[in-house]
């Protein structure tokens, strides 16, 4: 017994040791580095870093400022919580924090590949430019991008009132914006009941689903340590699986293309990409099937899942706000008529449509933290030493809930960004698709899709309640990486 007992507590003072030890070595902060919570031994912040990470550090700014750290397992990562320091962080010295760091998760999933996480560098600046040339319509199919968001509203508006009440508007927004990036990617649209079509949906689904294994990959993403135990590695299994379904799908069709090209006969993103690597611009260029096959992807998951989230989120505003649906309404029976179609030269005549499309970035936000950045360099940012590969993160959420920018910014009010006399006021505080070398690179296309498709639904169709269930609470959603509305079931009557 005593000898029991001696064991235990020499068991106990060791681990106790360890702890206090590996506390000490990790509480030491790196010289001038910004202040903020080290948490725990071993996992730093990552205990409480699960609900709306953007909402959750915005929290931290009043105690420890506009630039604090965040503890990570073993890394201190920079958050910036003011307009002012992200502007001058990722715009004004935007060639020292446009890098992507090397994750162990995203490492593992997508090699690096792709475009948005690869590191900034001559092959990031030759995929974006190839990205931003060939989404503006150049030498891509016969149709602009505008006429394909316009032709494909009636598709949706139909599939909206195919029954009484729509229980699935996730899937049904995505359908319509998935396609628009079928159309530029694979040169074609797809019917709604097409069974690859509703596969290639269903996994882009999985991707953002609020369960507790994606909880779980989300932690690994974090602490890519917890990779080993069982449970994180059952998880990520399954990711991985989805995942490489989702690239076989791709790789079968870019085959396909293959085999067909004519380079006088440019039909799609894909053809354009082969264009490229049959000039002779491969590996270090970026211009790779692997490159290829993850730009595809990354298009696809973030040209789909904001966009149709930020639609997803419209409808249950009009639910809660119906006043919003209704100066909406006029504002298309003045502009555009019930048997006009909306399109973007319509936009500078509608104040209010864009106010409320604005209110609505700003106060559901869909990516609060955005994507990851990287110190490429070492730099200093409110007086503190950011040095070289530090993990930084511009919180957009800090931005939009700004006090100082916007009144009550708790409050959902679309009237906030029209002047005196009833014109819309664009805000550069309001940031959705962030800013500089980094920000978003479908930015023109998912601005012209919200507002096609939004004019277009409720030109077409009301947008009412469902009387047999309750509405999720507008005010709150769910995070995981994206910020999605709770399923709600909603029904559409045409007008």
């Amino acid at each position: 017994m005593f000898e029991f007992s001696c064991d235990y507590t020499t068991l106990l003072l060791s681990a106790g040791l360890f702890f206090a030890l590996f506390y000490i070595m990790n509480s030491k902060r790196k010289r001038n580095f910004p202040p903020g919570p080290s948490g725990l031994p071993l996992v730093g912040y990552v205990p409480w870093a699960s609900g709306n990470l953007g909402e959750k550090f915005f929290k931290l700014k009043e105690k420890h400022g506009n630039v604090i750290s965040i503890r990570i397992a073993s890394d201190d990562w920079v958050v910036l919580n003011d307009f002012e320091v992200i502007n001058e962080a990722f715009a004004k010295k935007g060639h020292a924090f446009s890098g992507r760091p090397s994750n162990e998760l995203f490492d593992m999933i997508i090699g690096g590949k792709g475009i948005i996480m690869t590191d900034y560098g001559e092959t990031y600046k030759n995929l974006r430019k190839f990205g931003l040339t060939t989404l503006r319509g150049f030498g891509v199919g016969k149709r602009s991008m505008e006429d394909n968001v316009i032709e494909e509203t009636p598709y949706l508006i139909d599939e909206l009132t195919s029954s009484d009440v729509e229980k699935n508007l996730k899937l049904k927004m995505n359908y319509a914006v998935s396609n628009i990036i079928c159309r530029v990617v694979f040169g074609s649209r797809f019917n709604y009941d097409d069974e690859g079509f509703v596969e290639l949906q269903e996994i882009l689904l999985s991707f953002y689903k609020d369960t507790w294994e994606h909880r779980l990959v989300g932690l690994v993403s974090l602490a890519p340590f917890l990779r080993h135990l069982p449970v994180f590695k059952k998880a990520m299994k399954a990711m991985n699986g989805e995942i490489n379904k989702f690239i076989a799908m791709l790789d079968k069709i870019k085959e396909e293309h293959k085999a067909s090209f004519d380079e006088n006969d440019i039909r799609d993103f894909i053809d354009a990409f082969i264009k490229e690597m049959k000039e002779g611009h491969e590996a270090e260029a970026g211009f790779t099937d692997g490159y290829l096959l993850h730009y595809i992807r990354d298009l696809f998951e973030a040209g789909t899942s904001t966009t149709s989230s930020t639609l997803v989120w419209a409808m249950l505003a009009f639910l809660y706000h119906p006043d919003c649906q209704e100066k909406i309404y006029a504002e298309i029976e003045a502009v555009i008529g019930d048997s006009g179609v909306p399109s973007m030269k319509h936009r500078d005549q509608m104040p209010y449509t864009c106010a409320f499309i604005q209110e609505l970035s700003r106060h559901r936000t869909p990516l609060p933290l955005g994507v990851f950045h990287k110190a490429t360099e070492e730099s200093t940012l409110r007086g503190y030493t950011i040095p070289k590969d530090t993990m930084v993160w511009g919180n957009i959420w800090s931005v939009h809930y700004d006090p100082d920018t916007f009144d009550n910014p708790e409050e959902f009010r679309p009237e906030r960004f029209l002047d005196d006399g009833g014109q819309f006021v664009k805000s550069n505080r309001v940031i959705p698709f962030s800013i500089g070398p980094r920000h978003c690179l479908g930015e023109q296309l998912a601005r012209m899709e919200v507002f096609i498709f939004l004019t277009g639904i409720v030109q077409k169709l009301r947008v009412l309640p469902d009387p047999g269930s309750a509405l999720p609470d507008f005010n709150t959603g769910v995070f995981n990486m994206i910020y999605e509305s709770r399923d709600f079931n909603v029904r559409f009557e045409k007008r």
